[in-house]
């Protein structure tokens, strides 16, 4: 099933106020247009067939006629077309007019959804001429010489795909038809509206959709008339909108004279994962009637979708771009001041120690440590930065470490590892020479020793600096830098990192503290432990051991948040960094993740306190729990048959 996307759009054709005939035209150059695209699903605004803006023709019984019979030749004239089409109607039933959407797919009509809330404000009386849903007494509908269901909770199932409909006003509703439709099991939401521009009106709908399609985590689908509407009193922009679990994948621009077609692909798999863990969202549908709900087959129109996804797969899931970037950066920073903050005080510990290398994770580890400092009201002089340069320790890392500490007025310590480490080597039966695994944490597990035992000569607390994508490889010492008394970056991912930093720097510093992070922000990432090379620069880079970190956190994001197979992810990473990575290194390197995310779980499950920051995070106690042992057999299986 495309990994479980569904092509649909939103459709805004022109229409002549009730002409009915003229309106069908451009509706089925629309769906054509739609279907060439390979769309399975499409929304028209409603009462699209007669136009909206009839008022007081909809008592007339030539517009209504024609209205029927246009339909029924619009499903005639598409009986060719596999795409399922939702399109809004007047018909008439029971003696009275109802505001429908007619739902039909290859000549056939599958099932008609009655409106439920008629607005009646000074510009919207529908109640003077149409009937809500609530007054019906039947449940089917007669539209030329066939009887079809007619039902407001109808939903349309093909096999993952559930689609619901509501029209317009249901949903500005206190409990708008869609929110039990999705506890029902719909999925992807259609409305179809006709909504007038106010000042101000169109950015609380776009918030108002995104916050429905959230709440049912689902797709919604908008599309609301435009231009050809009567402009007597009321101007229509037309706007085809689309939203994914409280995201916008795409919209169409307002105020057009064009006809607009807005397509997008809505993982319907990522949101079933996400229904699925969310234990909360079926609790409300103890209380619902199960013989509310009609359901209705039809065939999903297959296509190949993949080779030309229509929506943007973004490569950095964890970094937002434009103004929210700066949002998100002040809010993780509070996050992170707020938890060092209550442990602190929990503790009433005054003394915070901190090994700082020159790198990118002790230095934001620093930073916020000293916002935190700077909250409490206690000196900085009171944070122990201790600097421990090694074997593999760079100009560049040492003279930056120092910098920082000086410019943010930090308590500095040095304390060189080399003697300690030949020691420990000598008494080891350890060759120098030999730089092996052994080699390599002895320094690590000799530095987190001299932070421990500082901490607990001065009564202080060791605050972690491993991040998150370093916890998900395993790229840490255990028992050493994989160790601390709080872990103020355990959520956050490395490619976040870098861009925290250098939001600190230009946001929240002087231009001295600023230069130098910038210039950290620049530097390798390397855990500096085997010698540099004759030039003094640094000689292991960690990316070409374990790989591109971008890549590896965009496989962590795909694979926590949406449960996603290495199928899917390896199909995605190529979609997000065209042009960036083959697909050979995307395959390596997805191995290599997959190895080591299941071979390095020991490590998570005793790592230390950390305030969880986004989504997706790795704490054993309150969000993601594996058996240290489990295989990642069936994993690297699927990714060997890629």
């Amino acid at each position: 099933m495309n990994y479980g996307f569904v092509r649909v759009a939103a459709a805004v054709p022109h229409v002549e106020v009730a002409d009915c005939f003229y309106n069908i035209e451009k509706i089925e150059g629309l769906m054509r247009k739609a279907s060439a695209q390979k769309v399975q699903v499409i929304g028209f605004p409603e009462l699209a067939v007669t136009a909206y803006t009839c008022m007081d023709l909809f008592e007339q019984q030539t517009l209504l006629k024609d209205a029927e019979k246009a339909l029924l030749q619009l499903i005639h004239r598409t009986e060719d077309l596999a795409i399922l089409t939702i399109l809004g109607i007047p018909l008439r039933t029971e003696n009275r007019l109802i505001n429908a959407a007619v739902v039909f797919q290859q000549g056939k009509i599958r099932g008609v959804i009655p409106k439920t809330y008629l607005p009646n404000y000074r510009e919207f009386q529908e109640q003077r001429w149409f009937t809500s849903a609530t007054d019906l007494r039947n449940d089917t509908i007669r539209i030329g010489h066939g009887v079809y269901p007619l039902h407001v909770y109808t939903q349309f199932v093909s096999g993952q795909v559930s689609i619901g409909v509501e029209i317009c006003e249901d949903l500005w509703v206190p409990v708008p038809p869609s929110s039990l439709q999705a506890m029902q099991g719909a999925n992807l939401i259609f409305n179809l509206s006709a909504s007038n521009e106010v000042i101000g009106k169109h950015p609380y709908l776009l918030s108002l959709i995104k916050q429905q399609s959230a709440r049912c985590i689902a797709g919604y689908v908008y599309a609301s008339c435009g231009f050809g509407e009567s402009s007597t009193d009321l101007v229509f922009a037309g706007n085809g909108i689309i939203a994914e679990n409280g995201s916008l994948l795409k919209d169409s621009p307002r105020f057009t004279m064009e006809e607009q077609l807005i397509i997008s692909d809505v993982d319907v798999a990522s949101l079933q994962h996400d229904r699925q863990v969310n234990l909360s969202f079926m609790h409300g549908a103890s209380s619902l009637v199960p013989e509310k709900t009609v359901t209705l087959p039809f065939e999903l129109p297959e296509y190949d979708l993949l080779p030309d996804l229509k929506r943007w797969i973004d490569p950095h899931p964890f970094v937002p771009s434009g103004n929210a970037l700066n949002e998100r950066c002040e809010e993780i920073c509070n996050i992170q001041v707020a938890g060092l903050a209550k442990r602190l005080v929990h503790t009433r510990t005054q003394t915070a120690v901190i090994g700082i290398s020159g790198g990118l994770d002790s230095t934001l580890a620093l930073l916020v440590t000293v916002m935190t400092f700077d909250a409490l009201k206690i000196p900085r002089k009171q944070i122990l930065g201790i600097t421990m340069p090694g074997f593999g320790t760079t100009g560049r890392t040492y003279n930056n470490a120092i910098h920082l500490m000086e410019s943010l007025g930090v308590t500095i310590r040095e304390i060189s590892i080399v003697k300690a480490c030949l020691q420990h080597f000598e008494d080891i039966g350890q060759n120098p020479e030999v730089h092996d695994v052994t080699y390599e944490n002895s320094q690590a597990r000799e530095r987190t020793q001299i932070l421990m035992d500082v901490a607990n000569k001065e009564n202080g607390m060791v605050i972690g600096t491993g991040d998150l994508s370093e916890l998900a490889l395993g790229w840490a010492t255990y028992n050493g830098d994989h160790m601390s008394m709080y872990g103020v970056n355990s959520s956050i991912p490395k490619t976040l990192v870098r861009y925290l930093v250098n939001w600190i720097a230009h946001n929240k510093m002087d231009e001295e503290t600023k230069k130098t992070l910038l210039d950290i922000v620049d530097t390798p990432i390397s855990p500096e432990l085997i010698p540099a090379d004759e030039q003094g620069n640094i000689s292991q880079i960690t990316e070409d051991l374990v790989g591109p970190y971008e890549l590896h956190d965009f496989f962590l994001y795909q694979f926590l948040r949406f449960g996603s197979t290495p199928t899917k992810i390896y199909y995605l990473a190529q979609k997000a960094f065209e042009g960036s990575y083959d697909k050979e290194t995307i395959k390596k390197w997805l191995h290599t993740f997959f190895r080591r995310f299941f071979n390095q779980q020991f490590k998570r499950s005793c790592m230390p306190d950390g305030p969880k920051v986004g989504s997706v995070t790795l704490s054993p106690r309150g969000d993601f729990r594996m058996p240290s042992d489990a295989s990642s057999a069936l994993w690297l299986k699927e990714i060997k048959e890629l």
